[in-house]
């Protein structure tokens, strides 16, 4: 804290705009400001790291190994005191204007992602949701990461400590294409092992819960490709003979009449995905996250009665 006490805080804006721009006149263009101001700013910046920070190669400046170290470190800090400043002892979702930010896989902004933007659309018309593709770094180190944005969506047992709520309860089904020759209405246990999969996640710290209870019911599977994601799930198992674990409440979107897929039942009961929310304890209190919070709690409550519906 001393050390802060003697910096100009403001400092940060013009290392990020340099480390954006990598000149000194795009990023005084980008700031408002004199070209000789940012260039001051840069000779202040250089003297604290005792470091050129952007270094002349031929007609453009790079940034050098300390500048790459602090271009992420420089968004987090900026980031994180817009939202220090942001706070309001009141919040009203109708008149706010605000921007959240929520980590999640593209399964989760493709079944709760139109129910929120309607209730947005319905109650809040100035606040927006970024959504950014959830990594497997981004929950292995949840409590770091979660620092830096408004939540993270993904299913129960992958991540603890920090504050959470269930959002949903979802279940695991196969997917596989329609004149797939090779199974029939249902699959067997020797299907599993035989027929070759497309998998999601498919590493040590994250992966689907059944493809772990085949391995545990000693089905070794043929995995011919595995993906970070769930939407492209489909174009790898259409005209195929592939099979896939897909969420219910997805698999029901993509397979539809006409997808050139089916849902077929599995051999064994998979577990159940329970999705939830998770957040830093520095906004258990914040009245513009508990707002949050509620949304999307709703918006899970309209997205299992949607799907009873339709499944009645």
């Amino acid at each position: 804290m001393r050390e802060l006490k003697s910096l100009d805080l403001n400092l940060l804006v013009s290392l990020d705009a340099l480390l954006r721009e990598r000149s000194v006149t795009r990023a005084a263009d980008r700031l408002g400001l004199s070209q000789p101001s940012l260039s001051a700013a840069l000779a202040k910046l250089r003297r604290h790291f005792r470091d050129e920070l952007l270094v002349r190669r031929g007609n453009q400046y790079e940034w050098t190994p300390l500048a790459v170290q602090l271009n992420e470190r420089v968004t987090v800090a900026l980031d994180g005191a817009s939202r220090v400043f942001a706070v309001q002892p009141d919040f009203d979702p109708s008149t706010a204007v605000h921007q959240y930010t929520l980590l999640s896989s593209d399964y989760s902004l493709a079944v709760l992602g139109q129910v929120i933007a309607g209730l947005l659309a319905e109650r809040a018309p100035r606040i927006s949701v970024r959504w950014d593709q959830v990594t497997t770094a981004a929950v292995d180190d949840a409590s770091s990461s979660l620092r830096a944005v408004d939540g993270l969506i993904v299913p129960r047992g992958f991540i603890t400590a920090v504050p959470h709520q269930d959002l949903y309860v979802d279940e695991w089904v196969c997917v596989g294409a329609v004149d797939n020759p090779l199974v029939g209405d249902s699959l067997t246990f020797e299907d599993l092992g035989r027929l070759p999969w497309v998998l999601t996640f498919h590493d040590r710290t994250a992966y689907s819960a059944p493809a772990q209870q085949m391995r545990l019911l000693g089905i070794e599977l043929n995995v011919q490709m595995v993906i970070h994601g769930y939407l492209a799930v489909p174009h790898l198992l259409v005209g195929s003979n592939r099979l896939a674990l897909l969420q219910g409440h997805l698999a029901r979107q993509v397979a539809g009449p006409g997808s050139g897929l089916r849902v077929l039942t599995l051999p064994f009961e998979p577990v159940a995905l329970v999705s939830a929310l998770w957040w830093h304890p520095m906004y258990e209190r914040d009245p513009q996250h508990i707002w949050l919070r509620s949304l999307l709690a709703e918006a899970g409550t309209l997205l299992t009665a949607a799907q009873h519906h339709q499944i009645d």
